[in-house]
């Protein structure tokens, strides 16, 4: 089956799973076509998906993937003299590491607005249907919603990555906190933990917060660079850290908080 074709069969299976966009046509032109497979993926509920549909829906993804070009971690040059922390501009789902870094919502389901240019929406879309109903799992298993601050694990299905990390970052709705600057520490915190704790050796963690939920990037990445540096200073792990980056702006600020000499930011985390 070729990629087009399996494109079409997934939207018709879709369309099965939910009546209510039955009469929806299958476009001719490839890109419109793939914007409405990931719009019904992205608005699917959490549920398992046949044999079938995940043999087809893995070989697509897998070959999107490797269409845009997987870019390996540990061939990218680090910031630092001991090698442990990196800078990387591009798409994280393109990426292969021990874990990428989502930054989630409280449900932890993914992103259910179609085609949003979220990161949530785009590692939803690209690992497949199989991490929506991982991440159901957990919730349920939970039984409330997550707070900001910690983190969860996932596989990465058809991602490059090995694993998911999901975290929960705090909204800066108004003036900026030291409470928000705490709970933002806490997700890099959490994650790198986590990823030691599964013996990873490498993360890669996205702008945190710093999309819709609005935390000023300069701060964030301020956070964020200082939060890796005392945790390496605490605990000596050997995981190797990956800053990416999309925006020109966020690539601008790490070039320059990580060229800058850390006792200069000493005592800098909230």
């Amino acid at each position: 089956m070729r990629q087009q074709e399996r494109a079409a069969w997934l939207i018709r299976a879709l369309l099965e799973e939910m009546p209510q966009y039955r009469d929806t046509a299958i476009p001719a032109l490839p890109e419109k076509r793939w914007r409405l497979l990931r719009s019904l993926m992205n608005v699917r509920p959490p549920m398992p998906a046949g044999e079938e549909f995940l043999a087809v829906q893995d070989a697509f993804l897998r070959e999107m993937t490797a269409g845009k070009g997987v870019v390996d971690s540990a061939g990218l040059s680090p910031c630092d003299p001991d090698g442990r922390m990196t800078l990387w501009q591009g798409d994280i789902t393109t990426l292969r590491c021990g874990a990428i870094v989502n930054a989630a919502n409280s449900q932890m389901l993914g992103c259910f607005s179609p085609c949003h240019g979220c990161i949530d929406n785009m590692i939803h879309t690209m690992s497949g249907v199989q991490l929506r109903w991982a991440c159901h799992q957990l919730m349920q298993d939970q039984g409330f919603e997550e707070p900001p601050g910690r983190a969860k694990i996932t596989q990465g299905y058809n991602l490059p990555a090995k694993y998911v990390l999901h975290t929960v970052g705090p909204i800066v709705d108004g003036p900026l906190t030291k409470s928000h600057e705490k709970l933002l520490a806490s997700c890099y915190r959490a994650c790198l933990e986590l990823a030691d704790r599964n013996r990873l050796e490498s993360i890669a963690f996205c702008c945190i917060s710093t999309g819709v939920f609005m935390f000023p990037n300069q701060r964030a990445a301020e956070i964020a660079v200082d939060t890796v540096r005392s945790y390496y200073a605490e605990t000596g792990s050997k995981i190797k850290t990956v800053f990416n980056v999309f925006k020109d702006l966020d690539l601008n600020i790490y070039q320059s908080l990580l060229t800058q000499d850390p006792a200069a930011r000493a005592g800098a985390l909230p």
